[in-house]
């Protein structure tokens, strides 16, 4: 069966309709009005907003695919992105990272088995200056030390 948004989320998809010169420009935040009602976006997720925004279900793809923050189908609760460009590399990102698979018994692109953590290492979360960081869904965490990351887990367990 087809996903459909429910009536709240299509208020604020024709909200966000009117804001937008383009379709085009619409399907960023259509995307994002699907991963909230969904919990993360699958191929239906994807023909629910091609159909809504006018557009091949092939363009929602190629726009989904490249941006890493948008949550896929079976993320864990909590989709935690640590930066691993150079600043941060630099400045420590890779020993986050290696805590965060030691503490979560998790690799890259995995998911804690109670589904509430899910781990990725991704590019430049635009944070230089404050590296390491750590993106938790939509919150940035910065000037991470290991023992400012535990406290942040220990809140979200």
């Amino acid at each position: 069966m087809p996903k459909t948004f429910n009536a709240k989320t299509m208020e604020k998809f024709q909200a966000l309709s009117q804001r937008y010169p383009t379709k085009d420009a619409l399907l960023l935040p259509v995307l994002r009005l699907a991963e909230e009602e969904f919990n993360g976006i699958d191929d239906d997720a994807m023909e629910l907003v091609a159909g809504l925004v006018g557009v091949p279900p092939a363009k929602v793809m190629s726009v989904f695919t490249f941006y890493t923050h948008y949550r896929r189908a079976g993320s864990g609760k909590y989709l935690l992105q640590v930066c691993s460009t150079l600043p941060c590399a630099l400045r420590g990102s890779q020993e986050i990272f290696e805590h965060l698979k030691k503490k979560l018994g998790i690799d890259s692109e995995e998911t804690t088995k109670d589904g509430k953590f899910t781990l990725k290492k991704v590019e430049c979360l635009g944070s230089c200056g404050t590296s390491p960081v750590v993106q938790i869904n939509e919150d940035y965490y910065e000037n991470l030390t290991t023992e400012k990351l535990d406290e942040i887990l220990n809140k979200l367990q």
